[in-house]
């Protein structure tokens, strides 16, 4: 069963000359665009060839359906969010703090920003919540919060790190999500995450008290 649920969320090809490259890369940005427009009940490789400028044929060469679009775009979106938290936990040169507080700056500008996409992605989930590739991403992204959390709790038990990553994460997401889900302004997204952050922040540093 799972093999043959891969088989139909995966890309039909991978492009290996520019030409197709460049393909490839316009039909992910119309998918975006008509993603974000039409949401996934209305979202459809028609439109997504319409809006790229070509054929049906050109676009189911390299994904059979709309589900392998939308997994690709799902799967961008958790490489960019392993990618931001790597980026940002494993700068070694700004103390643990500082670089909790601009991970929730980053996290919630970045969910605002895209907002719309992200909506629509999340209500085609069920397609692909339990593929490979969503249980890699999440291991990964625990790897690096578990190594950020021994730098920010040496003192404290492998238990309350473990405990005190997954709050925090957890309630970023979904924090983030609600948050996003209703237009802000750039002054609505800082003063929210700078009180997100100070509560994250507070709270290790009473764990770190002991």
């Amino acid at each position: 069963m799972t093999d043959r649920r891969s088989a139909r969320i995966s890309s039909r090809k991978q492009p290996k000359q520019a030409r197709s490259t460049e393909l490839v890369a316009a039909i992910l940005d119309a998918a975006i665009q008509v993603l974000a427009k039409e949401g996934a009940q209305r979202f459809t490789t028609a439109r997504v060839a319409e809006k790229a400028g070509v054929s049906i044929g050109s676009l189911y060469q390299y994904f059979p359906n709309k589900a392998a679009i939308l997994f690709r775009l799902q799967s961008d979106e958790w490489r960019q969010t392993t990618d931001l938290l790597r980026g940002i936990l494993e700068d070694v040169q700004r103390p643990p703090l500082e670089r909790l507080r601009a991970l929730v700056h980053t996290f919630l500008r970045s969910e605002c920003d895209e907002a719309a996409m992200r909506v629509a992605l999340n209500d085609a989930a069920p397609l692909y919540r339990d593929a490979p590739e969503a249980r890699e991403v999440k291991t990964s992204g625990a790897r690096i919060v578990q190594v950020f959390m021994q730098e920010a709790l040496p003192e404290a038990s492998e238990t309350t790190r473990a405990l005190a990553g997954e709050l925090i994460t957890t309630t970023l997401s979904q924090v983030g999500k609600q948050f996003s889900e209703t237009p802000r302004s750039s002054a609505e997204i800082e003063a929210y995450a700078g009180a997100m952050a100070d509560m994250f922040c507070a709270y290790l540093q009473r764990l770190g008290r002991g």
